[in-house]
C-alpha cells in the first residue's frame, strides 16, 4: 500500500495561458501584416481628404452663386466668405441678402486650413478665385500637397 499512496497517477495539465513566445509571434505577424496593409490605408485617407476639398469647394461655389443672384454681385476680396453667413457692409446691398447661404459654419479644408477666396477670376473661368492649398499649407506643390480647386489667374 505505501508504494502506490507514493506513486503519482500522471494527469493532463491544462495549459493555463499563453507563452512569452507564443506572443511575441502574434505581435510578430501583426507587424508584418500593418507593415504591408498600412501605407495603402494611408494612402487612402490622403486620397479621401483630396477628394473632400474638392466637394466642399464645389459646394461653397453654389453658395457663391447663389449670393450673386441676389446680391447682384460677387462678395469682395475682403468680404470673403464671411457674406455667406453674414449680410454685406454695403448698405445699399444689405436689402438684397437673402442668406444664410450655407448651413452651419463656414467649412475649415480637410486640413484644418481656411480656405482661400478672392474676387479675382480664376484660371477655370469662375468669376472668382476659391481654393486650398493642399496638405502642405503653402502656395504650389505635388500629390496631396497640391493646390486644390479655383485657383487665381497669374
Amino acid at each position: 500500500m505505501n508504494i502506490r499512496r507514493s506513486q503519482k497517477i500522471a494527469r493532463p495539465q491544462s495549459q493555463q495561458g499563453f507563452t512569452l513566445l507564443e506572443m511575441i509571434v502574434v505581435l510578430v505577424i501583426i507587424g508584418l501584416i500593418m507593415g504591408l496593409v498600412g501605407p495603402s490605408l494611408f494612402n487612402q485617407a490622403d486620397k479621401a481628404k483630396v477628394q473632400t476639398a474638392g466637394t466642399q469647394i464645389k459646394m461653397l461655389k453654389g453658395s457663391l452663386l447663389t449670393y450673386r443672384l441676389d446680391v447682384g454681385r460677387m462678395p469682395t476680396t475682403n468680404e470673403g466668405l464671411v457674406v455667406l453667413k453674414q449680410p454685406p457692409s454695403d448698405e445699399a446691398k444689405k436689402p438684397f441678402w437673402k442668406g444664410p447661404y450655407i448651413d452651419g459654419d463656414i467649412p475649415l479644408d480637410p486640413w484644418n486650413n481656411a480656405y482661400k477666396y478672392d474676387a479675382q477670376a480664376s484660371t477655370n473661368g469662375q468669376p472668382f478665385s476659391l481654393y486650398s492649398y493642399g496638405a502642405d499649407g503653402v502656395q504650389g506643390g505635388e500629390g496631396y500637397n497640391t493646390d486644390v480647386g479655383y485657383l487665381p489667374a497669374k
